[in-house]
């Protein structure tokens, strides 16, 4: 029994040290200095024929301490930058080194290691005017040297594994491009690939992985890498954004520096731990130094960032300050470091649009570093995380339509008020009318809100682009009128109510090209807004035959004001039913604050057989949820 217990730990211990380590976020002071007691690996120059070029060809090859022809290795194909050659990474990155002090403290397996020149062309050489076409070209050409004479000579030449388990590929910079697109466009081939900085040779994200199904099954760890001040970044940022909404497996790796070896030699250290033994995918969003800015910082903000997994590192200089927390709905305590500026990373926090505020000494103020956003009834920052989902709200090179931002002075409140306008693309070179969308914020929030935390002109842009939604105006209106709670009330839902009828569609009706029957308006709003939709829409059916409530309902405990709305509705079951097309009503989730209360009046609907639609998109009361609604309402409409 005894021998049984040691045998599993012994197991146990032994797969926990073939899988990835936890390996540090970044190379270790020393990493590429000589260590004279470890063993040491060998170079080597070889000539191999290629009939790809019609010539013979030199690279440099690196054998592990200890190698032997009575073992077989995998291979590591690692290639050079535009203005290099066989000998760009033993000149500038010393790799030979790295591996060697890698190998000694067993961080990675026994390799060999080949480094090619990558200019495949008969004058290959890194002189003259290396930005030529044809040696430009011969980069591209590379692919059938390596895949049709290299590789069958390295495999016929060294004692090495020829399965695509046991080969890899990545590069800096050119040779980083090159990886990806030979890699991910062999998949046969190659179950490792790492891009170093990758230049503008590198291939659009969907011709690289044109089928992510595939590419997940088959590639073991994808590597892209760069510096954070490396003007080449956008070319790794679009790869990984396009592997991010594909649920593609990869590791993205962002580090303070530039387009040099500093980068570049981390990522050899980084990545090389990586291959040829057991990974979990699972923790490939914790590697990274630096996180990515999102869209949200003013321009040349540095902070805060974005981590791959969505914790977020906040960095606020605020040296005569107490006490700094962020407050992100969970308030979290900053720490102050030597230089003044305060820090934190935070938890997993959830994708789309966030409001967030600065807590310095007690007071709650906007961050500097970010855009600014109206809600929670003030001006508070704001922060967009990555969102899987988020593609039907991403900028896109479609027609693009306008926001308008219009004052007018309405009857309904007697007073100057502002909405804002979305008119669709073409609108003022055609004299068709069209139909219109009335929207509506939720509490604490203004007629700002569908436009810019609601990104309403891109999701209509990208709808209208691919025919899904027909092209319409939207009137973004401030339904702050009246009194009550926080326009919750009676009173401020007739007085919405009057400012909608007399107000606001009389404007838009007067001053855009726009349809004015029923069958071609529309209402709807999030929260707030949404009981103003069910107040003023519902009794307002010969005016409006679709309503969007999103996030919200009747309140339950407040009879008062709800139950004169159900006994109109009930009164009046056939002419709703008659006169609205769609009735849609949307929830995020059951952690939505509105979600009891709509299932309680959803179930009174049921009761007066009220004709409705329900969906439910997860993620609570928040604004991805309600972009998704849009997302899907406006498909709905004027069709």
């Amino acid at each position: 029994m005894k021998k049984i217990i040691l045998s599993v730990i012994i197991l146990i211990v032994v797969s926990t040290s073939l899988l990835a380590q936890s390996i540090e976020k970044e190379a270790p002071k020393g990493f590429d200095v000589v260590n004279p007691s470890i063993p040491k690996g060998k170079l080597s120059y070889i000539k191999y024929k290629s009939t790809t070029v019609g010539t013979t060809r030199n690279a440099l090859v690196y054998t592990p301490p200890g190698y032997t022809k009575n073992k077989k290795y995998p291979v590591l194909y690692l290639l050079h930058g535009i203005g290099g050659d066989e000998n760009e990474w033993l000149k500038g990155g010393t790799p030979q080194i790295i591996l060697d002090n890698l190998y000694a403290e067993g961080k990675i397996e026994p390799m060999i290691v080949v480094m090619p020149n990558g200019r495949a062309m008969k004058e290959d050489s890194n002189k003259g005017n290396i930005m030529a076409p044809d040696k430009v070209k011969a980069f591209a050409t590379f692919e059938r040297d390596l895949l049709d004479d290299l590789i069958p000579f390295i495999e016929k030449k060294y004692p090495v594994l020829t399965d695509r388990e046991h080969r890899a590929i990545a590069g800096l910079s050119m040779g980083g491009g090159q990886s990806l697109n030979f890699g991910l466009g062999n998949l046969d081939m190659f179950s490792y690939v790492g891009g170093f900085s990758s230049a503008p040779n590198t291939k659009q994200p969907q011709e690289l992985v044109p089928n992510p199904e595939e590419t997940k099954k088959k590639l073991k760890v994808l590597w892209i890498s760069c510096g954070d001040s490396d003007g080449l970044i956008s070319f790794s940022k679009r790869t990984h954004d396009y592997l991010f909404q594909n649920n593609v497996p990869h590791i993205y790796y962002i580090e303070p520096g530039v387009h040099d070896f500093k980068v570049w030699k981390n990522g050899l250290y980084m990545f090389s731990q990586f291959l040829f033994k057991p990974v979990d995918q699972t923790s490939f969003t914790k590697y990274t130094v630096l996180g990515t800015k999102p869209e949200t910082n003013i321009r040349n903000a540095e902070y805060p960032q974005v981590l791959p997994d969505n914790r977020v590192v906040f960095k606020v200089k605020a040296p005569d300050a107490q006490k700094v927390q962020i407050d992100l709905g969970k308030r979290y305590d900053m720490v102050k470091d030597i230089e003044g500026f305060w820090n934190v990373t935070t938890d997993v926090v959830n994708p789309g649009f966030n409001y967030y505020s600065l807590v310095i000494d007690g007071v709650a103020v906007a961050d500097p570093a970010s855009e600014t956003f109206y809600g929670m009834s003030r001006m508070a920052s704001g922060i967009e995380i990555p969102h899987k989902d988020g593609d039907f709200y991403a900028l896109k090179n479609v027609p693009s339509g306008d926001i308008r931002i219009k004052k007018y002075f309405s009857r309904g409140t007697n007073s100057w008020r502002e909405m804002y306008v979305y008119t669709p693309p073409g609108y003022d070179n055609f004299t068709e009318k069209y139909p219109v969308l009335y929207l509506l914020h939720g509490g604490g929030e203004d007629q700002r809100g569908w436009a810019t935390q609601g990104k309403t002109n891109i999701i209509l842009d990208n709808l209208i682009a691919k025919g899904k939604a027909v092209p319409m105006v939207i009137a973004m209106l401030d339904g702050n009128v009246g009194s009550g709670m926080a326009g919750f009330g009676e009173n401020s839902l007739k007085a919405f109510e009057n400012e909608l009828k007399r107000g606001a569609i009389p404007f838009i009706e007067s001053n855009y090209k726009v349809k004015t029957d029923a069958k071609n308006r529309a209402l709807a709003g999030l929260s707030m807004g949404g009981l103003q939709t069910l107040y003023a829409g519902i009794k307002n059916t010969n005016m409006f035959a679709y309503l969007g409530v999103f996030s919200s309902g009747w309140w339950a405990n407040n009879t008062e004001l709800s139950d004169p709305q159900y006994e109109f509705m009930e009164n009046n079951v056939s002419d709703i039913n008659s006169n609205l097309k769609e009735f849609w009503i949307s929830m995020g989730g059951n952690e939505d604050i509105a979600h009891d209360n709509c299932e309680i009046m959803m179930k009174k609907f049921d009761d007066m057989d009220i004709h409705y639609k329900y969906s439910e998109y997860p993620g609570g009361h928040a604004w991805p949820v309600w972009r998704h609604d849009l997302f899907e309402f406006a498909q709905l409409l004027f069709k």
